[in-house]
């Protein structure tokens, strides 16, 4: 059974027009296969929210779905029908028209375009360290890249050859195509299948790129992460990504940062915070101890009478800012550590502790549930 249309699209029973137009569009571009090569299922995806929107942007095909689901669109005659498109690009032209990511392999300078198209965005992932987020750090990261190929300077053919005019286009680059589709005829401007968009055919293709004018070479390239940047943020290195048609610029390659985990730290925006495991006698009566920090052990006062998760804050001992701003804090949970198993002198001694205590010596300053109550409020 097909999905409900209004969850396909993500919106609502009584969403309008315009705004089933607007989930469509964003979806489509979302699902487009130039953007989603890793994804095998992306057409199939695309195609539902194809059909989602058939549905939905047809005021009788909606209003007999909302009242007989998909069996009465099955039963009054609406069943949708893609098999009028070759492909998923296909369809995502037939409503954008053509060119809308750019695509069409290493040509299409006369495609639907008005321009030459800029090349591609590269992304790739760079794995830091939290010491290394906090300080800054140079990685080196390496990925794949189009470039134009020096050997033919782009053009495709073999140096010295010559270069003739496309007989199946007639040097135009594009052919118009006609086609049926469920929104009635539609006329597309596609992409010639012989040159590819150029116009132009090599009569002896170039030996190194075999006549594509682009060939794939790998690029290792130094990054600087800068200090405070947080896990899954992007560094974006303009003109480091596939080369663009002549006449325009080359992409841009996004570095993704991924800060791995600390064991000895939770980073809370620019704050870390940590845990103290205090025993519960030192509690009672105060210590000093140490906890790690980003620039070594870090030394913390634990007053006398501390309580099981009070936060004891060192300033300054977190993260930097990105931008400007003041540095983090080292944010210290207390643990206190009640002993589980205890010696026959040691129980002697907590036995004795425990007839000597009153109820002045264990009331707080804020009972629990009031610290609840101010946890809630901060929160909300």
């Amino acid at each position: 059974m097909p999905r409900d249309p209004y969850e396909v699209l993500g919106v609502a029973r009584a969403a309008s027009e315009s705004e089933v137009k607007k989930a469509f569009r964003g979806l489509a571009r979302e699902l487009h296969p130039d953007v989603n090569k890793h994804d095998h299922q992306a057409e199939e995806k695309f195609k539902e929210a194809a059909e989602a929107y058939e549905i939905l942007s047809d005021p009788e095909r909606r209003a007999t779905y909302d009242r007989y689901g998909h069996e009465g669109l099955r039963s009054g005659g609406f069943a949708p029908n893609f098999d009028a498109f070759a492909s998923v690009a296909d369809i995502f032209d037939a409503f954008f028209g053509g060119g809308a990511f750019g695509g069409g392999g290493f040509g299409g300078r006369f495609g639907a375009r008005s321009g030459p198209a800029p090349g591609g965005d590269v992304a790739v992932r760079a794995d830091v360290d939290l010491v290394a987020a906090a300080r800054g750090a140079s990685v080196e990261v390496s990925y794949d890249a189009i470039e134009r190929c020096d050997r033919c300077q782009g053009n495709g053919a073999e140096p010295g050859t010559p270069i003739e005019t496309c007989e199946r286009c007639g040097g135009a680059g594009h052919l118009q195509a006609v086609t049926r589709t469920p929104f009635g005829q539609v006329v597309r401007t596609v992409e010639c299948d012989v040159c590819h968009g150029d116009g132009r055919i090599a009569r002896q293709p170039c030996t190194q790129c075999h006549g594509r004018g682009r060939r794939v070479v790998k690029r290792e390239l130094k990054v600087d992460v800068p200090a405070g940047i947080a896990d899954g943020q992007r560094i974006r290195i303009s003109g480091r990504g596939h080369v663009g048609e002549p006449g325009a610029p080359p992409g841009d390659l996004y570095v993704l940062v991924h800060v791995r985990e600390d064991e000895r730290f939770v980073r809370d925006g620019d704050d870390l915070v940590t845990v103290l495991d205090v025993p519960a006698p030192a509690a009672a009566l105060g210590i000093t101890l140490t906890v790690p920090g980003l620039d070594g052990e870090q030394e913390v006062e634990v007053p006398a009478g501390t309580q099981p998760g009070e936060v004891i804050v060192l300033r300054g001992e977190g993260m930097p800012a990105l931008r400007r701003g003041r540095t983090g804090d080292l944010r210290v949970v207390v643990n206190v550590v009640v002993p589980r198993r205890l010696s026959a002198e040691q129980r002697e001694l907590v036995e004795r502790l425990q007839g000597t205590m009153t109820p002045e010596n264990l009331r707080g300053e804020e009972s629990v549930f009031q610290r609840l109550r101010r946890a809630l409020r901060t929160s909300a």
